[in-house]
């Protein structure tokens, strides 16, 4: 009885195995081809594998918070970088509502919790630093307590995040 050939495979002359070879080769090829072409974070074409994983500079948002603590309000400028989490806070301003306004912000973070720290700039008997603690609700705000030259839990507050802009 005559085989159909079905166990020669297929009747062009090449092997499934030689095809598959040959594919494979081709697609190595194309993929060392794209390979050779870096990309940095912002997908911009660059020369070297080193400028593509050079580290991005810090960004810098803007956040307006407020502080209340009954009749008195707090407004509170921070920039933070926006590729941190929780977003560290750089600098900023307490622009009104406390003594010796303004003031300047020296550090702390934004995120579930918050903390902010700042020292006055401005004039009078007042404290000379501040550092304000609190714990993420919503809405978007903190509750918690802050306090004068060293302390942080003198006075209750809740600070409410107004957005990432500047504040009016």
């Amino acid at each position: 009885m005559a085989e159909t050939g079905a166990k020669d495979g297929p009747r062009s002359g090449r092997s499934r195995s030689s095809t598959s070879s040959r594919e494979k080769s081709e697609n190595q090829a194309a993929v060392a081809a794209t390979s050779q072409r870096f990309l940095d974070a912002a997908g911009t074409g660059v020369e070297s594998q080193e400028a593509a994983a050079a580290a991005p500079q810090a960004g810098t948002a803007t956040a307006c918070l407020e502080l209340r603590n009954g009749v008195v309000s707090f407004i509170i400028e921070v920039n933070v970088d926006p590729n941190t989490y929780p977003f560290v806070i750089s600098g900023g301003t307490i622009k009104s509502g406390i003594c010796g306004a303004p003031w300047n912000v020296t550090g702390g973070f934004l995120g579930t919790n918050l903390r902010i720290d700042a020292t006055r700039q401005g004039t009078g008997s007042c404290a000379n630093t501040i550092i304000i603690v609190g714990e993420e609700q919503f809405p978007p705000s903190w509750r918690g307590t802050y306090g004068f030259d060293g302390q942080s839990s003198s006075f209750k507050h809740s600070t409410l995040f107004h957005g990432w802009n500047p504040c009016p």
